[in-house]
């Protein structure tokens, strides 16, 4: 076999793969002879079928299997033999001759077939010990906690029926049918719909109609749909809704104390506490771990700089860009709306996409030679949550994991980054500051609000694309409803 360089410019790599005819029927020959004794053809004694029958038989049918087997096999022992790794799956072209691929199968010619790729670039670690990182932490104290208890203890508070006109804070049960230009619309119309007045839970205008009335009472009610209602058809419309109140009910007093615990599943008030203060510091500490990250990626970003693979990074720019136009569908917005254009936008996401490729073959690198390892045990938990987010769709995701290539790297992927990022986070310099909630959250609350190039703050936050050698990226399973069919399903609803 020989094995030609025909390309080597930059990353790209082009390799023609020469194996010779006689080498070929050679193959063939002893795949022959391993299955003569084997086959049975009428005529013929087993084992006793002479060798050219036996070639004019299956001849063509093993040398089809061998090509097969070459194609397979061959490039990753040729990558692995020239000490090289390829960003993606190698490209293999052979000849589209049907005479020359029949001269191939009967031996008469050369197998030959090309490789294209690129290489995962070599990639010299740098010292981090330079690196240094302000990790922000909330104190928790008792008043947040209370506070957190007390919305729980009114969400399970009970209610009682009354006869007498809604207040704000009574729960009023309805049907509802909504109507634009007088046409019902898709979504709007729901029946025992629970609704407590002064929540806030529907479209402005929407609740503060019903104050005053009773069971048993009718009212036509107009409103304005937000002008950025996730649902397009229905942002910045006036619709009425045609109100049938069947109950109204006053709430109960709000208690916190051993027999609301119980309601919740837990045997005591200050076990309500306990769990509480774990989920608000678990909360703060998500963004606390983001922003270590951050300040983090970014410090790794400036030490490095390096050729990137093209094609992992127009596999990376695809993913941000099909999000971004995803944002924009659903807000009903277009790059005119967020300050910016096409073309400008396309620029800043592609650089995006390179920084997250440079920053993930980084911490592969960096992964790599600390020898982190993910654990069967770590990818059940991460399957696990997977499921738990798709109630009633297990067994779909299951079959999806076990019979997609790349499903399981795509597990595996933001695990591997975690555990290196806590690596380095051993080996760089990590100074706490007690700040308050604001000043923690400061930040976020600012990246909610409209800002030049949608999107940009959600595409950011994945920092490090995750980079699996030689292995295609499977999309994730789908939820049944998308956000604008959720929004449509329960129109009324903010």
């Amino acid at each position: 076999m020989q094995v030609i360089e025909t390309r080597s410019e930059g990353l790209k790599r082009e390799l023609k793969v020469v194996i010779p005819a006689a080498d070929m029927e050679a193959r063939m020959v002893e795949r022959l002879e391993d299955v003569k004794g084997k086959v049975r053809i009428n005529g013929f004694r087993p084992g006793k079928v002479p060798f050219a029958h036996m070639k004019k038989m299956y001849g063509k049918s093993v040398m089809a299997e061998l090509v097969n087997e070459l194609v397979r096999d061959k490039p990753s022992e040729i990558l692995s033999e020239r000490g090289e790794k390829s960003a993606t799956q190698p490209e293999i072209a052979m000849t589209e001759d049907e005479a020359q691929a029949e001269k191939i199968l009967a031996a008469q010619a050369d197998f030959e077939f090309t490789l294209n790729y690129e290489v995962i670039p070599s990639i010299e670690l740098k010292d981090v010990s330079g690196i240094s990182v302000t990790r922000e932490v909330v104190e928790i104290d008792e008043k947040e906690v209370e506070e957190q208890i007390l919305k729980i203890a009114e969400n399970a508070r009970t209610f009682e029926d009354k006869d007498g006109a809604a207040e704000n804070g009574d729960r009023v049960t309805i049907d509802y049918l909504g109507k634009l230009d007088g046409e019902p619309f898709d979504g709007g119309k729901d029946e025992d719909a629970e609704l407590v007045l002064g929540s806030n839970r529907f479209i402005p205008g929407f609740e503060e109609q019903l104050v005053g009335l009773k069971a048993g009472d009718e009212k036509v009610i107009t409103v304005t749909f937000p002008a950025d209602y996730p649902a397009a058809n229905l942002a910045g419309k006036d619709a009425t809704f045609d109100i049938k109140v069947k109950t109204v009910a006053a709430p109960g007093a709000v208690e916190i104390n051993d027999e609301l615990a119980t309601k919740l599943g837990l045997e005591s008030a200050d076990k309500l506490r306990e769990v509480v203060r774990g989920q608000i510091e678990g909360q703060f500490g998500q963004i606390t771990r983001q922003k270590v990250k951050r300040q983090l990626l970014d410090q790794l970003d400036a030490l490095y700089s390096f050729e990137t693979p093209e094609r992992l990074v127009d596999a990376e720019f695809e993913n941000i860009w099909r999000q971004i136009n995803t944002d924009l569908e659903q807000a009903g917005k277009t790059f005119a709306d967020e300050d910016t254009t096409e073309e400008e936008a396309r620029a800043e996401y592609r650089k995006l996409a390179e920084r997250r490729v440079r920053l993930g073959l980084v911490l592969s690198e960096i992964g790599e030679k600390a020898e982190i390892q993910v654990s069967d045990e770590e990818m059940q938990r991460s399957l696990f949550e997977q499921l738990r987010q798709f109630p009633g769709q297990e067994r779909q995701i299951i079959d999806y994991f076990q019979k997609t290539p790349g499903a399981a790297a795509s597990l595996r992927a933001p695990i591997f980054e975690e555990k290196v990022v806590d690596h380095l986070l051993g080996q760089i310099k990590v100074t706490d500051k007690t700040v308050s909630k604001d000043e923690l959250t400061a930040e976020d609350e600012a990246d909610d609000k409209p800002k030049k190039k949608a999107g940009k703050k959600k595409a950011e936050s994945e920092a490090a694309a995750p980079v699996e050698a030689a292995a295609e990226e499977a999309p994730a399973p789908k939820k049944r409803a998308t956000k604008k069919k959720a929004a449509e399903d329960d129109a009324a609803a903010e």
